[in-house]
């Protein structure tokens, strides 16, 4: 749209005021052209208009994942969504919706963080001496690294959790992030820690509570496929219940 030059769009933002105890929406009109992102109109609007909103951010550029934000209905990262592909003269940005509100756009990722830890997100061994005292680089090949490489991206913006059904109607449901990562370390061929993770995920409100609705997949900014991890998972679940072994095809030697 015209390229460098600016036009007026009106952005509504929706404010979780705590000493209320209720959401406001609030209209700003900013000034955009073709590269503004929402995350840019944002802090217009801060620096500007109304320097009491609350927003985080870090990176700007789809990094970190601070910026999570529900923007125009869907959860999106503020600073990779460009107001001109929204095609709008009116946008609406709020919170997410599933992970506690702090203040206006800003919410609380305590638990988030308490259900990715639950899954051991880390190479776990019980080799003392490659664990303390490594002598040289731990090699993998190709096939190794392809099974646990497109789900090792994930920057924690907690965007798949609050487009969860699932998540946001199951507070105790480990989430698509946590789960996802479960699969990311438990297809490590550095990583022996597989039959803890699998033991702690089998239960209704972790692997199985999953119903493969896909909207997680759908808004990662990343490319991530937490939905396909998760029923990969479940496949190493049932193998290891029946039989006592894990995947050992992903650990090759």
């Amino acid at each position: 749209m015209n390229g460098n030059k600016n036009r007026t769009v009106k952005l509504k933002i929706k404010r979780y005021l705590p000493d209320k105890g209720e959401i406001k929406e609030f209209s700003y009109e900013v000034k955009v052209n073709k590269y503004t992102t929402v995350l840019d109109a944002l802090i217009n609007v801060k620096e500007t208009q109304d320097p009491s909103i609350a927003i985080r951010y870090s990176c700007r550029m789809g990094i970190c994942g601070s910026c999570g934000m529900v923007i125009d209905g869907k959860p999106r990262l503020a600073c990779q969504t460009h107001i001109e592909t929204l095609k709008k003269d009116e946008v609406v940005v709020g919170p997410m919706e599933g992970h506690p509100i702090l203040k206006d756009l800003v919410t609380d990722m305590d638990e988030f963080f308490s259900k990715h830890k639950y899954v051991i997100p880390w190479i776990y061994t019980d080799d003392i001496e490659e664990k303390f005292n490594p002598k040289v680089e731990y090699k993998q090949d190709r096939r190794e690294l392809d099974y646990y490489l497109p789900f090792s991206y994930c920057i924690k913006c907690g965007l798949c959790v609050d487009a969860c059904p699932i998540s946001n109607s199951n507070p105790a449901f480990l989430g698509p992030q946590a789960l996802a990562q479960a699969y990311r370390y438990n297809s490590d061929s550095r990583d022996k820690g597989e039959k803890l993770r699998l033991v702690r995920i089998d239960t209704p409100d972790g692997v199985w509570g999953c119903e493969f609705i896909g909207a997680c997949s759908e808004v990662c900014p990343i490319g991530v496929d937490p939905a396909l991890a998760i029923q990969l998972l479940k496949l190493d679940v049932m193998r290891f219940s029946l039989t006592g072994k894990v995947n050992n095809e992903k650990k090759v030697k």
